[in-house]
């Protein structure tokens, strides 16, 4: 007696089936392949031996799940969706080895989407419709085209008034009628704050000021630069343990999503007299950089790679811990 329901037309030669899995008509669950608890595998789908998919997944008619394929718990995988598990395909030829295609929990992936072999979906992403994703997606990203691009971030605060609330929410006690005063926001993300940094203007042109420990709310320790980012890329995918980072879009403009773990928002840099600060434990992703756009990166600390965290795994384990007081 089972705990999984199998349709008389449906074929599971499985014993990893998790308790209340369901499993349609025409399809075909070969041996090896390891299914979690409460999933929903609907008419039509193959499974192949080297398959894990964990629990409450939804994998919708028409798709084909190959060997290599790790899914976590909560993935929706939508009608006709094809994924991938050799890179260079030939008749008769097969890989000793295949690549990981990870799906990580909570993404989704739209209904006749192609994703490459070995890449990752990350956490909470969501792949439209239709799209060919031929690069690794960060968690909780928005990608769509052929190739498939990031065009946005899920759960994120993009509105103009959150953006541009530095202008009209100063939280400095003194009231200023100029661009002469640092007023600075708190953005609702733990340890994000935006600041207007005081513009000091006549016919000689524009100045802006930003002086450390002061407007900069730390000593900085090294500053850089990045330009010349090709419009589709992603920078950061990272937080830092101990550094401080205060961003300013010097030239043109480009957008930053910031992210506590808990909380999410995106902000559009697009004039020298904003500035986004970051404190440690938070994860920051830029994109959307304009084809002229600058941005200058100030720093508390001296580079040090093992001061960056670059799983977001981790980046939420960490989180966790320090929240609940752990050293």
């Amino acid at each position: 007696m089972t705990d999984f329901f199998v349709h008389p037309q449906g074929l599971n030669e499985s014993a990893n089936v998790g308790a209340d899995t369901r499993i349609w008509a025409f399809t075909h669950v070969l041996p090896g392949a390891r299914l979690g608890r409460e999933c929903n595998i609907c008419d039509h789908v193959f499974i192949e031996n080297d398959v894990v998919i964990g629990d409450r997944v939804t994998v919708k008619c028409g798709v084909q799940l190959w060997d290599g394929l790790r899914v976590g718990d909560d993935v929706f995988i939508g009608p006709n969706v094809t994924l991938t598990n050799d890179p260079l395909p030939r008749s008769k030829r097969h890989l000793q080895i295949h690549p990981n295609t990870v799906l990580e929990s909570g993404c989704s992936i739209g209904a006749n989407a192609t994703i490459l072999p070995g890449l990752t979906i990350g956490r909470g992403a969501m792949i439209g419709a239709g799209a060919v994703v031929t690069q690794s997606v960060p968690a909780h990203a928005i990608v769509v085209g052929n190739p498939a691009r990031i065009t946005g971030y899920m759960g994120t605060d993009t509105k103009a008034e959150r953006r541009d609330a530095v202008r009209r929410e100063p939280s400095s006690t003194a009231p200023s009628t100029d661009n002469t005063v640092s007023t600075n926001t708190d953005t609702g993300v733990r340890g994000v704050t935006l600041h207007h940094l005081p513009c000091h203007g006549d016919m000689r042109g524009d100045l802006v000021v930003a002086e450390a420990q002061r407007e900069i709310p730390f000593a900085i320790q090294r500053q850089f630069l990045i330009f010349n980012v090709p419009s589709p890329q992603v920078r950061g995918e990272h937080a830092h343990r101990h550094c401080h980072q205060f961003l300013i879009a010097v030239h043109g403009s480009l957008s930053v999503v910031v992210d506590d773990g808990k909380r999410r928002a995106e902000f559009r840099l697009t004039d020298r007299e904003t500035g986004l600060h970051l404190a440690p434990l938070t994860w920051a992703v830029q994109y959307r950089y304009s084809p002229d756009a600058v941005l200058l990166v100030l720093a508390s600390h001296s580079y040090d790679a093992a001061d960056y965290i670059r799983d977001y795994d981790e980046f939420l384990r960490l989180v966790r811990d320090q929240n609940h007081g752990c050293p």
